[in-house]
């Protein structure tokens, strides 16, 4: 099976970008499963319900999200109800919605969806290695396709939970920090990796955001009003083969492209 897993989409551009491009993506990179990260999508920063409901309709079968996914709060009843919109697990229980999802397709193929949160300089949060361990035993063992999005900064935490669960998941795909990285590989020969699947967004900007008010902030440290910047968009994944009989990742590649 074919996957196409979206690093950040962001803001509007990126969100318009992704609605229009997808449905004709589906076809062309004979795709059989479409995951994003959404939580940069509804003005830079969260996810609105509406913001969200347009994505899945535009062809996302799942949306994972990360640390800003509290900013809008009328996305919190659709994260109790929604299986297709997962936070990362790693935040209280008491929090709404779940971290993990299991999907079927078409095809009657089930994936298993894993989205968690890094540590390292980020906020606060339940360690990711051990809210992994606790879904892997719960997730059936005859769904062998299991993803996992990482929403974490550093490098070396995303690298260290892709290789201790290398031998357990399909693959382990890095989001947050806006920038692909250079290193998609198989682990272990099995576990598709990637330290940061990068984003879909603005080219001309700072990690999404207009640079002037980013570059006077750390030119004179003092605080500036953020906007999502405009002009071209480039969206930026990866794609990956995965063997649906054994949940073995056959080949990942860093994916690219930019808006017509």
């Amino acid at each position: 099976m074919r996957i196409l897993f979206l690093g950040d989409i962001f803001g509007k551009p990126g969100r318009k970008a992704v609605e229009s491009t997808l449905p004709k993506l589906r076809s062309e990179l004979d795709l059989d499963m479409v995951i994003a990260n959404c939580e940069n999508a509804s003005r830079g920063i969260g996810l609105t319900l509406k913001s969200a409901r347009s994505l899945l309709s535009a062809g996302i079968d799942i949306a994972t999200t990360g640390n800003h996914i509290w900013r809008f709060k009328d996305i919190y009843s659709e994260l109790n109800s929604n299986p297709r919109i997962i936070r990362p697990a790693n935040f209280t229980a008491s929090s709404p919605g779940c971290g993990y999802t299991i999907h079927t397709l078409e095809t009657g193929t089930q994936v298993a969806v894993i989205n968690l949160q890094g540590r390292v300089f980020m906020p606060p949060i339940e360690c990711p290695f051990a809210e992994c361990a606790r879904i892997l035993e719960s997730i059936p063992e005859e769904v062998k396709v299991r993803i996992i999005d990482f929403h974490a900064e550093a490098t070396s935490e995303k690298l260290s939970l892709a290789r201790h669960f290398a031998h357990e998941v399909s693959a382990v795909l890095g989001t947050h920090t806006h920038v692909q990285t250079n290193d998609a590989c198989l682990l272990e020969k099995r576990c598709a990796y990637i330290t940061d699947a990068g984003m879909c967004g603005p080219v001309d900007s700072c990690l999404g955001l207009a640079p002037e008010p980013v570059i006077k902030r750390f030119i004179t440290g003092l605080p500036q009003k953020w906007y999502v910047a405009d002009g071209p968009v480039r969206l930026s994944g990866a794609l990956m083969e995965i063997d649906e009989d054994t949940g073995r990742a056959l080949s990942v590649s860093a994916w690219n492209m930019d808006e017509l």
